[in-house]
């Protein structure tokens, strides 16, 4: 009855609340390696099995790593890339870099995206209505890519636009070749960005985004399913970004109506 714990809660539990309690006072700092499995039995008169469950739930509540050979890590807490409410802003032309390479560079980083796929699609019904286009024919094209900061992989973003607007433009290539990238192309072709509808969302990770983002256990996503609105209010492009959780933020400076 050893592993009992007192209430009835599990001793595994027990021994977990303990950790994360000295994790958030700071007894074991961001990036600290834990006492072995070993020395924590020890320390908490239980069994191996007990310590390593109570390991296991703060895997998946996201405060500790475990690495192969080399033991359990306190996570460190990563400056955050953040998506702004203004990241479509004209003043980031100025610089030459888009709005993700602007937040990479000041944390130091080199940002850059992978082209996974180009593809002229048919949308399920519910793009179909967001871009008010056919639902029935090949009337969207999907762009798909994975931003990267350094070379750790940040989100995948999916962006669909309408075949009458893509068709026969630099959309259809792995780097748009125009100096304000997709967006210079809307404009070309007569959508001005007036206004953005953005849709946020968190949860788990499905095992295909565990390994393209390279997710640790207990760490969820962001999605932002994003909708460009010109300025006749008409939607021109849809843009689903995946997001892990650990290294991205949402800032919204926006008015009240």
């Amino acid at each position: 009855m050893a592993e009992q714990a007192e209430g009835k809660k599990p001793r595994s539990r027990q021994i977990a609340d303990e950790l994360r309690e000295a994790i958030e006072v700071g007894r074991h700092a961001p990036g600290a390696k834990l006492p072995s499995s070993r020395q924590l039995a020890e320390h908490y008169g239980a069994v191996r099995n007990t310590i390593d469950a109570a390991i296991e739930i703060l895997a998946q509540e996201g405060l500790v790593t475990k690495e192969w050979g080399r033991g359990v890590f306190v996570r460190e807490k990563r400056p955050l890339i953040r998506l702004g409410s203004d990241r479509y802003s004209p003043k980031y032309r100025e610089s030459g870099l888009s709005p993700f390479l602007v937040e990479c560079s000041k944390q130091g980083k080199t940002g850059r995206f992978e082209v996974l796929s180009i593809q002229r699609v048919k949308p399920d019904s519910d793009l179909a209505d967001r871009l008010k286009i056919s639902a029935t024919a090949k009337s969207a094209l999907r762009r798909e890519n994975v931003f990267y900061a350094d070379d750790e992989p940040v989100y995948r973003v999916t962006t669909w636009i309408p075949w009458t607007i893509a068709q026969g433009t630099g959309l259809l290539l792995d780097v748009v070749p125009h100096q304000y990238g997709i967006h210079g192309v809307f404009e070309e072709r007569g959508h001005v960005m007036a206004r953005i509808n953005d849709e946020v969302t968190a949860r788990m990770p499905t095992p295909a985004e565990v390994e393209y983002l390279h997710l640790p256990g207990g760490v969820p996503v962001i999605e932002v399913l994003h909708t460009s609105i010109d300025q006749d209010g008409e939607p021109y492009e849809v843009t689903k970004f995946v997001m892990r959780a650990d290294m991205n933020g949402l800032v919204y400076n926006i008015p009240v109506e």
